[in-house]
């Protein structure tokens, strides 16, 4: 005699033998009863609770010949409950969707179901897996089955609903199967193996009924399998059958760990694959374990929720009394987060040890401790002497002891949060030529330190200001020059210092006032503006620099300058410039004043011949001449040769009309005729 597997040797023939459904039976049952047939059904749930079952049932009761009408209790023996009980009778079609997905398949079964039915009432189509189904077949399945022909119902199966279309739902009685609960599965398994002379244990049952998860049909295949032994079935041999850890060596895994005893820790994983589990295995069944301790931790009466037996249950009830629930939860995080590298490894059996010796008390409770020798230790903060001096060269006020003078909270000064005195002990007046007037009053280490980060912080501040005063300066010609080729020094609320290169400071000065109206739409006040040359600039810096290191240093060389002191553009020293952000010099060691000649700044004028080359074409030639290294003679006058500049000198050279063309003609982009 051919071997029926157990799933399908006691599969439900009625509604009565369907277990943990009483209710979806209960339904069906009246249903039939009282000739309330539908079109269409939806049976959803998980794997191997009764979904198929249900559907050949209730085909049965449709269709059973024991009976004039439907009836909810089928006989099973006449032809057509035969006929439908192994899948050969022809009114009632099962359709895998998965192997029967497009819209094709649907067209011929909605053909065929327009036929009337050939041996019985109805005609039935049992769709399993309709999520399967793309969306034009489930769209043109939509119209039959709203209003499919005469004696003709749909029975969809799925276990996965959310895939199937609202549309279809709506059209159908859903019936959400859940799955089978404990007890009558322990109860169906025990009559079964009863049946079959099986020889198990109680405590097997149950874990049996624990493992398949509320699936019977995974139940009677795994009880199928253990009757394959030979002698009594046990706990431990489920387990070893089916490859788990068992649940005593989970149970002295976890109070191994919580008694901080390492080695018992390692013997008891070894011993665990010694006997073939794998090692990711035992660390997804420990961490089960563990959603299984914060169980009896919080819940002791909801044994019904571990796949545990029940003297372990009350064993694991009374270790999680000792044990906290934020320890539980960092082991459960710790065992996650361990997972992906042991998939990854090619040493899982290391990562394991690992994993588990990373679970003990002990260690999440190290404390780095590094010896560090007497000679490394590093002194006090306080203690600290700093070697790099403060910067603070520009952006002192001009005098240190005066009062200053109030702002807006948008002006960023380093005077501005300073204290309104200075004593003599963190600052020093700095004479005109850089050179300390009281070396003795050296601000202290700790001190020097502050002052260090102020003037870091001071910086900071400065080009945060630069940034967005750039942002509002107009045009944009002069915007992208100042960008590159400018820098904000020094600002004390009521004059600004400027750096410029020397090649671009002609074009600059004249641009004063757009950078004064770019200033006062930032910080919405007048300013007074001063524009140096970048090499007077670096040597101011490098003065105050060296002053405040106590080392000597030499006087301020005169470079070109521009300061604003008024509404009209006035040229004046470099050394003024510098003054006007430095400290005042003290009385004994200033210098001499410069002679009258050096107030004179010097300003090279444009060639004389940039005139006559201030068109497109003419800046053409000279960027062509210079690309290959050579001349432009005038045609008017073959014996003078002008020379070839490159483009840095060309722009610096030029004047404010040939400037505003440039930006003009900054967008576009033309090709010029030679």
């Amino acid at each position: 005699m051919t071997y029926i597997p157990l799933h399908h040797k006691y599969r439900p023939q009625t509604f009565t033998q369907l277990v943990g459904q009483d209710a979806i039976a209960t339904t069906l049952s009246n249903a039939l009863l009282q000739n309330r047939i539908a079109p269409a059904y939806l049976f959803t749930g998980a794997r191997g609770t009764g979904k198929t079952s249900s559907a050949r049932i209730f085909a049965k009761s449709l269709n059973c010949l024991a009976s004039d009408a439907p009836t909810d209790q089928p006989c099973g023996v006449c032809e057509t409950c035969r006929a439908i009980a192994n899948g050969s009778a022809l009114d009632v079609i099962e359709i895998d969707a998965a192997s029967n997905t497009g819209v094709d398949n649907i067209r011929e079964l909605i053909e065929r179901a327009q036929f009337a039915p050939v041996q019985c009432r109805y005609k039935a189509y049992v769709i399993d897996e309709v999520h399967m189904l793309s969306n034009a077949a489930f769209n043109a399945l939509l119209k039959t089955l709203e209003e499919p022909p005469d004696r003709v119902v749909f029975i969809l199966a799925t276990t996965d609903p959310q895939r199937v279309l609202p549309t279809i739902i709506s059209r159908c009685q859903r019936f959400d199967f859940r799955r089978i609960p404990l007890g009558p599965m322990v109860k169906h398994l025990s009559a079964i193996a009863q049946k079959e002379s099986i020889s198990i244990t109680k405590e097997a049952l149950q874990l049996i009924a624990q493992i398949s998860q509320g699936g019977l049909r995974d139940a009677e295949s795994l009880l199928d399998q253990l009757s394959l032994l030979i002698g009594e079935i046990t706990s431990e041999r489920v387990w070893d059958l089916v490859g788990a850890v068992p649940e005593r060596d989970l149970m002295t895994l976890v109070e191994a760990i919580a008694s901080d005893n390492p080695e018992t820790v390692l013997d008891t994983t070894r011993k665990l694959m010694d006997r073939g589990r794998e090692p990711l295995i035992v660390l997804q069944n420990l961490a089960s374990f563990y959603r299984d301790l914060l169980i009896a931790k919080t819940a002791r009466d909801r044994g019904d929720l571990v796949a545990l037996t029940p003297p372990t249950w009350q064993h694991l009830c009374d270790f999680a009394k000792n044990l906290n629930i934020s320890t539980i939860l960092v082991g459960q995080k710790h065992l996650k987060d361990s997972e992906v590298q042991l998939k990854n490894t090619t040493q899982p059996r290391l990562w394991l040890e690992v994993t588990l010796l990373g679970l003990l008390p002990s260690a999440s409770s190290i404390q780095p401790t590094i010896n560090v020798s007497p000679s490394l230790k590093a002194p006090p903060k306080a203690q600290v002497e700093s070697t790099e001096p403060a910067i603070f060269g520009s952006l002192a006020e001009p005098n240190a002891a005066s009062t200053p003078t109030p702002t807006s909270d948008a002006l960023l000064s380093p005077t501005t949060s300073s204290p309104t005195t200075s004593s003599p002990t963190t600052s020093s007046p700095i004479t005109s030529n850089g050179s300390s007037a009281a070396p003795d009053a050296a601000p202290a280490p700790a001190e020097e330190g502050v002052q260090r980060q102020d003037a870091t912080s001071a910086q900071q501040d400065l080009a945060e200001l630069w940034q967005r005063v750039l942002s509002n300066l107009q045009p944009l010609g002069i915007q992208a020059l100042l960008s590159q080729q400018g820098n904000l020094l020094s600002f004390d609320g009521q004059t600004a210092q400027v750096s410029i290169k020397e090649k671009l400071f002609n074009i600059a000065q004249g641009r004063v006032a757009n950078i004064k109206a770019a200033f006062l739409k930032t910080l919405g006040i007048e300013i007074k503006l001063s524009l140096v040359v970048a090499n007077a600039a670096l040597t101011e810096q490098s003065n105050a620099h060296s002053d405040m290191s106590g080392n000597d240093v030499k006087p301020l060389s005169t470079e070109r300058s521009f300061e604003d002191v008024s509404s009209d553009s006035t040229r004046l020293d470099s050394t003024d410039a510098v003054a006007t952000s430095l400290a005042q010099p003290d009385p004994e060691l200033a210098i001499a004043d410069p002679p009258p000649d050096a107030l004179l700044p010097t300003f090279d004028a444009p060639p004389a011949y940039y005139d006559d080359w201030e068109d497109e074409a003419a800046r053409a030639a000279l960027n062509l001449a210079d690309a290959f290294n050579g001349a432009v003679v005038d045609l008017d006058n073959p014996s003078l040769e002008l020379p070839s500049l490159s483009i840095e000198e060309q722009v610096s050279s030029l004047d404010e009309a040939a400037l505003d063309e440039l930006e003009d003609n900054e967008d576009e982009d033309q090709d010029v005729d030679f």
